[in-house]
């Protein structure tokens, strides 16, 4: 157990609590059902009344129930996220220390454990001084983000914290902030430099989690962002002409969803004579099912059947230290802005059309 999971941890003086959020994912084969019920009960991902959604999110479970323990059973039995989540946590401990403030992290997962009210009920006896809620997802979704602060609030609720604490500040989105943008951008500089040795065509693609297109149409701001991370890390590397593309994986469903796929621009990409494909997982910052399978054994196969001579998957950012030091930075802007939701350091990303994001209303008011 790491200090980031023990609420028994903790020294003399003002307390920050940092709630980290992600998706979570199960821990061993027999939980993968639950997990998936999870998901689709939530109505951040299925809109529909409880009385419909649950028990269509029961079926929807059960069926996709074996494909799913078929994926996480290549990944040794269960998601490596908590873990992987556990090790941010201690990093950003430490950076935080360092800096002089008395900080412990706590893990909420949305739809596997700990979820928010385990870590709500850790936060509490824990009784910090200040709550900052940061995603772990850098660019704010309805459907991430939202739902998570959305359980938080219940939870924390539920636990007493709104009487127990001083003040909670939410991290909404961070899709260029200098340290997560420099982190991404040393990795795949790393991948050009070495690609580029071999000669032949070379091509970024930049892949992202997908969304059905209704979700991006109700105001959700997630695909803008994304073109936003992706426009930063390209001005970083500072390549002439650079040969990318920004494109979205893991469509499930009949409907429609925001593209090009990952799967298109890997066809594109062989049709086009690319020699090496370098491919950047852009919305994930931790190794999980659709870094490891989808992208590192389901793509790379696709890639092989384009004809496509070289296949690289830059890995997630997971503890770098820019990273980490860019987390940071988020917790400090966030202590001198109490009691806000707002796109700390990133003012201006929410545009008027964004009506699913939670900080809209400010920034117009703030910015006009």
């Amino acid at each position: 157990m790491t200090n980031a999971d023990d609420p028994s941890v903790g020294v003399q003086g003002s307390r920050i609590a940092v709630v980290l959020f992600n998706l979570g994912g199960p821990d061993r084969l027999d939980a993968v059902e639950p997990f998936l019920g999870n998901l689709f009960s939530d109505p951040a991902i299925i809109g529909l009344p409880a009385l419909l959604r649950r028990p269509l999110a029961r079926l929807i479970a059960r069926r996709r129930a074996s494909t799913a323990r078929d994926i996480y059973a290549r990944l040794g039995g269960g998601s490596p996220l908590l873990p992987l989540t556990r090790e941010q946590a201690a990093a950003l401990e430490a950076v935080l220390s360092q800096r002089g403030h008395n900080a412990k992290a706590f893990i909420a997962m949305r739809y596997w454990h700990p979820m928010s009210d385990e870590a709500a009920a850790a936060v509490a006896r824990w009784q910090p001084d200040q709550i900052v809620l940061l995603p772990l997802y850098p660019q704010f979704s309805t459907t991430t983000t939202g739902s998570s602060l959305q359980a938080w609030s219940t939870a924390a609720a539920a636990a007493g914290l709104d009487s127990r604490t001083g003040t909670t500040t939410a991290v909404c989105c961070y899709p260029a902030q200098t340290g997560f943008i420099a982190a991404m951008a040393g990795l795949v500089a790393e991948a050009l430099a070495k690609a580029t040795l071999g000669g032949g065509l070379v091509r970024v693609l930049f892949s992202a989690h997908g969304l059905p297109e209704r979700v991006i149409a109700r105001g959700d701001p997630y695909q803008a962002q994304v073109e936003a991370t992706v426009a930063a890390v390209v001005a970083a590397l500072s390549v002439p002409n650079l040969d990318h593309s920004v494109c979205y994986q893991s469509r499930v469903g009949p409907l429609k969803w925001i593209g090009p796929s990952t799967e298109d621009e890997l066809a594109r990409a062989g049709s086009d004579g690319v020699e090496t494909v370098i491919v950047v997982p852009t919305a994930f910052v931790s190794e999980h099912s659709e870094t490891l399978v989808e992208l590192d054994i389901e793509y790379r196969e696709l890639a092989e059947k384009r004809g496509i001579a070289n296949y690289v998957r830059v890995p997630a950012i997971g503890t770098l230290p820019a990273f980490i030091e860019g987390l940071a930075d988020l917790v400090t802007d966030a202590l001198e802005r109490p009691g806000t939701v707002a796109s700390i350091g990133d003012r201006r990303w929410c545009g008027e059309t964004w009506r699913g994001c939670p900080c809209r209303p400010r920034v117009a008011t703030n910015t006009g």
